[in-house]
């Protein structure tokens, strides 16, 4: 009967071990897309600075733009139509 409980010990244990270890490399998965879309977001915009009065930040992913002549912040849609021929 002490043999029994110890096979079954065993399986248990190397059970365990096992499922923590999916366990981790499913969470290091998702930290890793996670990672990838905040790298994303960080490099969205870019700001171009095209006189000494007039800037524009520019959405990289929708196209907009928004320019601040004389101080104002105004939004301009994209120039580039995103429909397909």
């Amino acid at each position: 009967m002490n043999k029994n409980i110890m096979a079954l010990s065993i399986i248990f244990l190397g059970l365990c071990i096992v499922l923590s270890s999916w366990d981790i490399s499913q969470s290091l998965r998702f930290k890793k897309n996670d990672v990838v879309k905040i790298q994303q977001e960080q490099n969205r915009y870019e700001f171009i600075k095209m006189a000494d009065d007039y800037s524009i930040i520019f959405d990289k992913q929708t196209g907009d733009y928004w320019g601040n002549p004389g101080g104002n912040w105004e939004k301009h849609t994209s120039l580039i139509s995103n429909q397909s021929d």
